[in-house]
């Protein structure tokens, strides 16, 4: 999950203590200068964190722009707007993370409330006004007792046609799978922003196993799309740059981006941005391509090509050597784990 902050050092801080997510990926100060399309037609200086939860699940790129003073939207997002309203966290159990966070003091939004599919979650804010659904998984790539949150587990998306977006989801993404498929006013969002209106809504989810050199680590993920149905909607970044703060675009590790591209041109939807062979971030590189989906949300693709395996020693893991298919060994991916950012 692409996350736009003021702050990329506070936010980083707040996510690793909170959220746990202390392993950096890369970390690198540098221009965006491919993706003019949403940053107003000029490059634009940025520092950003690619961090994960070593639990599973997915990283956050947590991303300040330099240039230039991050803005928040203009009115006041509501649940159904158009974009990614929620970021999905994974927790082993809802009870215990909701008294963590109350006992710290943060922002928790709603008590525990039981989903359509049965899930006990809740909903609550970072500091930076943006919105967390703590909701329990039973897959994971390590599960600690001391460890109550694991990364990110999918997203609550706002969407104008649920079934265009279904298409979308399921053909180009793989989320096949509709969990639940309902209409009304529903008891779960009471508490959020907007939550109160009267939705469709839909979980989806993949029918087959996650494969690709990180699928143990990342493990599955759902999307969530929600239709708003008596209220007027606006896009999450109307008249805001890509970067600007808030939920910034939704990223998948995959492998085969020109089979990749052939498929999303076929279904409608063309790459509007591509690094075109290999970017570099220092500390790790690859192609990352986008695509919005039916509404305009952004979603990346990244077939990494190379990680930092010890960077101290300056050791790092070239992945096009290896099977796409297959997942790294464990102890590749725990050797993650040296890079550790302690507080």
């Amino acid at each position: 999950m692409g996350i736009g902050v003021k702050d990329v050092h506070k936010a980083w801080t707040w996510y690793r203590k909170n959220f746990g997510f202390d392993i950096p990926i890369f970390e690198e100060a540098a221009e965006a200068n491919l993706m003019l399309l949403y940053t107003g037609g000029k490059p634009q200086s940025r520092h950003a964190v690619l961090a994960f939860n070593m639990q599973g699940g997915g990283g956050f790129e947590i991303w300040q722009y330099t240039s230039r003073t991050p803005v928040n939207a203009d009115f006041e997002i509501q649940m159904g707007d158009l974009g990614i309203f929620i970021t999905k966290i994974k927790t082993p159990n809802a009870a215990k993370a909701l008294e963590f966070f109350k006992n710290k003091n943060e922002d928790t939004i709603t008590e525990i409330v039981k989903s359509p599919d049965g899930k006990e979650h809740f909903f609550m804010k970072d500091p930076y006004g943006n919105i967390f659904e703590l909701v329990e998984f039973d897959d994971w790539y390590k599960k600690k007792a001391d460890k109550i949150t694991g990364g990110v587990a999918g997203a609550i998306i706002g969407v104008t046609d649920i079934e265009k977006s279904k298409e979308f989801y399921a053909k180009i993404l793989g989320y096949d799978i509709v969990v639940y498929e309902e209409e009304g006013v529903f008891d779960d969002f009471k508490g959020v922003i907007g939550g109160e209106g009267k939705f469709k809504r839909v979980l989806l989810r993949h029918s087959e196993t996650r494969k690709g050199h990180f699928s143990q680590m990342l493990n599955s993920s759902e999307i969530e799309l929600v239709q708003s149905l008596d209220r007027d909607i606006k896009k999450i970044y109307e008249n805001r740059f890509w970067g600007d703060l808030g939920f910034i675009h939704l990223c998948y590790d995959i492998t085969g981006m020109a089979e990749m591209k052939e498929r999303c041109e076929s279904l409608g939807h063309p790459f509007t941005v591509d690094s075109s062979n290999s970017f570099d971030m220092g500390e790790a590189a690859g192609h990352f391509t986008y695509i919005e989906d039916p509404d305009g949300t952004l979603i990346e693709f990244v077939e990494t090509h190379k990680i930092p395996v010890m960077k101290k020693l300056g050791i790092y893991l070239n992945l096009r050597k290896r099977n796409p298919e297959k997942s790294l060994p464990r102890f590749i991916i725990n050797s993650l784990q040296l890079m550790r950012k302690k507080d």
